[in-house]
């Protein structure tokens, strides 16, 4: 089994209501076991900027699936939630990223590992951090520290009933 971390945010609907059961399918996915999930946190659109705020959560996920097949699986999960893919950063009922696969890296046309912007982003690092405090992004360093870069962008840890 290898250690996967996927990132999951929503601004279309019931965003927490759909991270919430996101969170339960990524649970029966197919060869993984769900190890850990973070919080769900509110968070400002990054791009797009005239859009509702997203809830972003991270799943752990011990996984038998090789890298291409689980984004295969994600993809899959998205269209089951809903998604259309239209412009970059636009709104979405449910966005999946796997951002890391152990300690995989690669530049695949299909999927680049560790997620190529995930060190740059508060909203997957500070959920990523509640769930694996001491991990480093392949290449990049410990998550901690990137997280301090991060510092001016907004987001907010959300209570659940």
């Amino acid at each position: 089994m290898i250690r996967a971390y996927v990132a999951l945010g929503s601004n279309l609907g019931d965003p927490a209501g759909t991270v919430d059961e996101a969170i339960e399918a990524l649970a029966g996915l197919r060869g993984s076991i769900l190890a850990a999930f973070s919080s769900l946190y509110r968070t400002a659109p990054v791009g797009l900027k005239r859009q509702p705020d997203f809830i972003n959560a991270v799943v752990a996920l011990d996984t038998r699936l090789p890298p291409l097949e689980m984004l295969d699986a994600l993809f899959a999960l998205e269209e089951k939630f809903g998604r259309k893919r239209s412009v970059k950063n636009a709104p979405r009922t449910l966005d999946l990223d796997l951002l890391l696969h152990g300690d995989t890296v690669m530049d695949d046309p299909a999927l680049a590992l560790p997620h190529p912007r995930m060190h740059e982003r508060a909203f997957v690092l500070a959920p990523l951090l509640e769930i694996a405090p001491g991990i480093a992004i392949p290449g990049f360093g410990a998550a901690a520290d990137l997280l301090t870069a991060c510092a001016g962008q907004r987001i907010h840890p959300l209570s659940r009933p």
